[in-house]
Formats: structure tokens, sequence, C-alpha cells
């Protein structure tokens, strides 16, 4: 029998659902990304748009549920998910999933839509400590989108208008009422919308960079989650880091950082999957 199998992987967030389809080479390690869809979850029932998720993954791939697929793993809400084999949890699958997009990362930031997590991570991908943001809105991703929505900005425009900027201003940052307060300010004040967004980037920058400080963060950093694909946010973390003296760092932002929790999920997924059997066989024996 072979030892490669298809493992799926759904990410159910507070705006997205992300899922790939993966095969997991058990013997070799060579683990590939077959497949991905994002689902925006807008005002439909979440656990439908997980099964609509599953659904096109497995017809694009002519694919059966049931004879071909070994595990589907969840992450983030996943009571959103009702078809599947196994849940785990969100920060054990952005780590495992920023080291599946960046193999040389000693450390992965997952920037998502409530919170910043940094996270020291071993040769495998495991968890080692971490540091996080609190629950305050203003410096995580849906506060981006809020005020990207604001701006009348799609969420795929905030990138390259922060690269636009000359003159930033940095909001309060105190917490998301006080901070979008400052962006209608601004607004009124006439700054330009690249500058806005900018100054936004930096405030959340500044938050990333003090979790690595205090977490004694080791170079590479892979920055996963949906602001890793914000390239102004990228260039923001670098830019504070030289300015905090943390030149030596080295920040790595991978085209598909959004699905990290969802390739997470099904990498995690194969591992359990083989360890039951070996647990079966044992018993067997």
């Amino acid at each position: 029998m072979s030892n490669t199998i298809y493992t799926i992987g759904i990410d159910c967030g507070g705006s997205y659902v992300k899922a790939v389809l993966m095969s997991y080479d058990h013997d070799n390690e060579d683990h590939k990304l077959l497949d991905k869809q994002t689902e925006k979850i807008r005002k439909r029932n979440p656990k439908d748009v997980a099964v609509e998720a599953i659904d096109i993954l497995l017809e694009r791939n002519n694919l059966n549920y049931d004879n071909d697929i070994a595990y589907l793993a969840s992450t983030g809400e996943g009571e959103m998910v009702e078809k599947k084999t196994g849940h785990f949890y969100s920060m054990t699958t952005h780590a495992r999933g920023g080291k599946f997009f960046t193999p040389e990362a000693k450390t992965v930031v997952d920037m998502g839509g409530l919170y910043v997590r940094a996270i020291k991570i071993d040769d495998r991908g495991k968890v080692m400590d971490y540091k996080m943001t609190g629950q305050c809105a203003s410096g995580s991703g849906q506060f981006i989108e809020n005020i990207s929505r604001y701006l009348g900005l799609a969420i795929e425009e905030v990138g390259p208008m922060s690269l636009e900027a000359d003159n930033p201003e940095v909001p309060s940052g105190i917490c998301a009422v006080l901070a979008e307060t400052d962006v209608i300010n601004l607004v009124s004040k006439g700054l330009s919308t690249a500058n806005i967004v900018k100054g936004i980037n930096l405030s959340i920058a500044a938050r990333v960079v003090k979790l690595l400080g205090s977490l004694k963060a080791e170079s590479p950093i892979a920055l996963v989650g949906g602001m890793g694909m914000n390239e102004g946010m990228v260039q923001a973390v670098e830019e504070l880091s030289v300015e905090k003296k943390k030149a030596d760092m080295v920040f790595v932002a991978h085209p598909d950082a959004i699905y990290s929790g969802a390739v997470g999920a099904a990498l995690w997924g194969g591992f359990r999957y083989y360890k039951l059997k070996e647990k079966e066989a044992a018993v067997v024996a």
C-alpha cells in the first residue's frame, strides 16, 4: 500500500474560510500543496461555506470524500466544520504551515484577523514558545479590513497603497475605537489615503516587532496569515525592525501566507492518520 495519502485542511476564520488539498508522503516527507480555495463568509452560514469550500476542492480534483480523503482536519473555528476527522489548535497549525512555506524559518508570526502571535518553532514546525497581543482589534487584520472599507479600498489594495506613502501618520493604536476616530480625523485633515494606510500598518508592525523582541525571536521569520500577504505590512515590519536596531532579522512572506493554518492542519492530519495506523497495527500484532 502506498504511504502517500490525500488530506484536506480547512481554516475557519471570522471573515474567510480557507481550505487546501494536500498529498502527504509519510515515508519521504515530500508533502505537496495540490489545490486551495478561499471563500468569503459575508452573511452566509459559516457551516455552509465550509462545506462549499471542501466540495469545490473535491470536484475540481475529481476526488470522492469517503474513498479518497484519508483525513480532513479543521483549525480556527472548528465547530463550523461538521464533516471533519479531527481538529487542531490554530497556533500549532500556523506554526507548521509557516514551516512548510518557509522551511528555513525559526520563528513564525501569525498575523491573523483577531490578534498577532509570534511563535518560536523547532526544525519540524513544533511550537517551542510564543508571545501574543491582547484581544484589542486595533492590532488585527479585522481592524485593517474595517478601515479599508471606510476608506473605500478593497482589502487587496491596502498593501500596494501603503507602498505609495511619503509622510505617514500613525494612529493612537490604544484601542480600535480610538484608532478609528484617529483615522476619521486624519481623513478630515486631508491626509492622503496612502499615508493613512501606511500609518495603520506601522501601528500594527510596532506590536509585531515588540512581540519578537519579547520572544527573543530567531531569524529567518515567516510572516503568515492574512496580513502576511499585505506587502505594505511586510515593509512596515522591516522598517521598524531596522529602526529598533534589529536589522539582522530576515522576514519572509510567502504568496500563499493566508493558507498557513489550513496547510498546517492538513499536515498534522496526515501525521495523526499514520500515528493511529501504527497504534492499530501494534494492537493487532
